[in-house]
C-alpha cells in the first residue's frame, strides 16, 4: 500500500471518528452521514488537504458543521494556505443561511457575460435588466446582487470584473483555491460581501461574514496589524528627551462612568535650566 493510500485511510478514519462531534454541531436538516461523506470526498479530491495540518483540517470541517453547510465546493470549501486548512463559505452557502434566517424576502446574485443583454441604472429610479445569452456567452464582465426586503423595498449592488479583480489582488487567497478553480462563484461572493454591508442581516449571517474577512484581508493590512500588535522598543543607547520624561511622569487616567477622562491635579514639574541630559524636542 502506498504512502498516499495510508494517509487517505488515516484521514478517513479520523473524520469518521469525529461524526458524533459533527452531529452535535449540525442543524437537524443536515444528516451527519451526508456531511461526513461530502467531507471525505472533498479531502480525497484535493491532495493539498491530505498534506494539511490535521488540527486545522478538522477545525475547518467543524466550522462547516457549525454553520450547517457542506464542504462540497458549492455551499463552501476547505482551502489551504501553506499547510494550514481553512473553511471558506461560498455564495450558495451564504444564500442558504440568509434564507434560513428570515431577515429578508429574496436575494438573487448573478454573473453577467459579454454576450448577455445587460443594463443597469443608478439614481432615483434604479433598475437592473439582464437577459442571458443562451449559448456562447463570452467572458465574465460583471456580477450583481438584488435583495428584496420584507417591506417590499429593493436594494441593488453591481460590480464590474475590474472591481472584482481589484479585490482579488488584495485577497489573501487570490492566487489559489476557488479564485482559480471557480472564479465566477468567487466574483458573486465578492458582490455579496460588498452588498451585505448595507443590509439588515441577522447576527448569525453577520458573524459568517466577519469570520470570512480573514480570507479577504490584504497581505499589507495583515502586516500593518501585526506591526501594530508588537510593542515598541527603544534603543538602549538613546537617552530619553524632556518630552518623554514629562510623559512618564504624567498620572495614569481612567474614564469614569460618564465616559470623560478625569485628570487629577498635579503641581507642574519645574524645569532645570541647562540640563545636559535634555535633548532637543
Amino acid at each position: 500500500m502506498s504512502n498516499n493510500q495510508l494517509v487517505v485511510q488515516e484521514v478517513r478514519h479520523a473524520i469518521e471518528k469525529m461524526a458524533p462531534q459533527f452531529k452535535a454541531a449540525l442543524p437537524a436538516h443536515v444528516s451527519v452521514e451526508k456531511f461526513v461523506r461530502v467531507t471525505l470526498t472533498a479531502v480525497q479530491t484535493n491532495p493539498a488537504l491530505l498534506d494539511a495540518d490535521r488540527r486545522t483540517l478538522f477545525g475547518a470541517a467543524t466550522k462547516a458543521a457549525q454553520m450547517g453547510l457542506l464542504p462540497d465546493g458549492r455551499e463552501g470549501a476547505i482551502v489551504t494556505f501553506g499547510n494550514q486548512a481553512q473553511w471558506m463559505p461560498m455564495v450558495a452557502g451564504i444564500m442558504k443561511l440568509v434564507r434560513n434566517s428570515g431577515e429578508i424576502s429574496t436575494w438573487s446574485v448573478q454573473a453577467v457575460y459579454e454576450n448577455d443583454q445587460f443594463d443597469f441604472c443608478l439614481g432615483d429610479e434604479e433598475h437592473i435588466t439582464h437577459k442571458p445569452a443562451l449559448s456562447n456567452r463570452g467572458a465574465l464582465i460583471a456580477v450583481y446582487s438584488i435583495v428584496s426586503m420584507k417591506d417590499g423595498e429593493k436594494s441593488r449592488e453591481v460590480m464590474s470584473v475590474e472591481d472584482v479583480n481589484a479585490i482579488r489582488a488584495r485577497s489573501r487567497s487570490g492566487k489559489s483555491g476557488p479564485w482559480v478553480s471557480d472564479f465566477a462563484e468567487m466574483a458573486k461572493k465578492t458582490v455579496v460581501r460588498r452588498h451585505s454591508k448595507r443590509l439588515p442581516l441577522s447576527t448569525d449571517i453577520d458573524g459568517v461574514m466577519q469570520a470570512d474577512d480573514e480570507l479577504f484581508m490584504p497581505p499589507a493590512q495583515e502586516a500593518t496589524q501585526t506591526a501594530q500588535a508588537q510593542p515598541e522598543t527603544t534603543s538602549a543607547a538613546k537617552r530619553p528627551s524632556r518630552l518623554q520624561k514629562v510623559a512618564e511622569q504624567a498620572p495614569q487616567t481612567q474614564p469614569d462612568d460618564d465616559g470623560v477622562i478625569d485628570v487629577p491635579h498635579r503641581e507642574p514639574v519645574p524645569e532645570t535650566a541647562g540640563n545636559a541630559d535634555d535633548s532637543p524636542i
